[in-house]
């Protein structure tokens, strides 16, 4: 199957109305807000979707039967870029982490009742949601299988026992998808399963708000408590004990479209730069004109000019139907050091500019530094990169001996 890195010509007409809608609509609100909407105000989330809606931008990447656009990843690759132009572009187009990761996974592994229930709402911007994993030491982290979250059988379903932490968007969300450990010990590799779990059920709590250096994200980072929270069986997400496996349907996806939209973002800094260096004078030629910050800016068109070409692969290989763990990991690991690097330049150009408020590369960079750590750090990316090049190496080596 060859590579298609072409554009269809529907996709590139969305992304351009994207791209204007985030200038003319979205921008404006940022600059009002700082992009700070931690706090969750409903009011700035209302307005901005109904203005996507419409606009005929709302959700892109759902499939048409639960009301978005139905995009494959290679066309949310050029759109969430676009949309990514504005810390809440992706807000506004109901493309945001969480939400935008569990509706895959809910259009891939819910049931129909469950899809009523909870993808129509959720793609239609009526309520939001969150993905309840991590935890505190020593539970589930960069490494999944220390969970410790525990669901135990009772008649009619089951009860949830644990402490969850950073689960972005908890705190004003409609309902969490929770993983537990339904059989083994944590450590061992399998006996996950996921749960839908109602905000306002008994025994799931929210115990406090974090605060952290990004501040874009809706609704923040939180500590939620699950304490004898008890969830019907039709609460099952998928089958018991294969949460793990419904993590990287999940996960593969959500790691690039984290990717695309940061990228959009690195753009604005990248422009941003470029506007600053054309116009300001110093040593009696403008910025643009002086070999280091040449270099600056060349630097940067070269990590988003290579961030792209390996979101746009990963999208394909995924579209193709593989499972595109080593692919996503190198995107990932790659974009979020090459965005933290874009900006970073762009603030140098800038000078005392760049880290004052009067424009926004200093909330940017506060911004993009957390991309290093979530979904994976690169640190434990890169040791599944090198795990499984070493693994291929040693079994090509072993099939051309046999």
């Amino acid at each position: 199957m060859p590579i298609q890195f072409d554009i269809e010509p529907d996709v590139a007409e969305l992304a351009e109305r994207t791209s204007v809608f985030v200038r003319d609509v979205v921008i404006p609100v940022e600059a009002e807000t700082g992009g700070q909407v931690h706090d969750g105000p409903e009011k700035v989330r209302r307005q901005l979707q109904d203005a996507a809606r419409a606009a005929g931008l709302l959700a892109p990447h759902v499939g048409r039967a639960w009301g978005g656009i139905g995009l494959d990843t290679r066309g949310q690759a050029v759109v969430f870029e676009e949309a990514g132009y504005s810390l809440l572009g992706p807000l506004a187009l109901n493309i945001a982490a969480p939400d935008e990761g569990n509706m895959h996974l809910l259009e891939k592994v819910a049931t129909e009742a469950q899809k009523q229930r909870y993808l129509a709402p959720l793609a239609a911007g009526e309520l939001r949601s969150c993905f309840a994993m991590t935890e505190p030491a020593p539970g589930a982290g960069s490494d999944p299988s220390a969970l410790t979250t525990r669901a135990t059988r009772v008649p009619g379903g089951w009860r949830i026992d644990g402490r969850k932490w950073f689960i972005s968007g908890a705190r004003g969300a409609g309902f969490a998808i929770c993983m537990a450990r339904t059989s083994g010990e944590p450590g061992d590799r399998g006996g996950a399963t996921m749960f839908l779990v109602d905000a306002d059920r008994p025994g799931m709590t929210i115990a406090r708000d974090i605060e952290t250096l990004d501040e874009g994200l809706f609704g923040g980072h939180s500590e939620v408590i699950f304490d004898g929270c008890v969830v019907g069986d039709d609460q099952v997400l998928g089958e018991v004990d294969k949460g793990f496996e419904y993590a990287q349907v999940r996960l593969a996806p959500a790691r690039l479209t984290h990717c695309m939209r940061w990228l959009g973002l690195a753009r604005r800094a990248q422009d941003i730069a470029l506007e600053r260096a054309s116009t300001r004078e110093a040593f009696g030629s403008r910025l643009a004109e002086l070999g280091m910050i040449q270099q600056h800016l060349a630097d940067s068109e070269i990590d988003i000019a290579a961030s792209r070409a390996l979101i746009q692969h990963t999208a394909w290989v995924l579209d193709s139907g593989a499972r595109g763990a080593q692919e996503s990991s190198v995107a990932k690991t790659f974009v979020a050091e090459a965005v933290g690097r874009v900006v970073d330049r762009s603030v140098q150009i800038c000078g005392a500019l760049g880290i004052s408020s009067d424009i926004p590369l200093s909330r940017f960079l506060r911004e993009v530094r957390a991309f290093r750590i979530y979904d994976g750090p690169s640190e434990t990316h890169r040791w599944a990169i090198a795990r499984r090049a070493v693994s291929r190496h040693v079994r090509k080596r072993e099939e051309s001996a046999s």
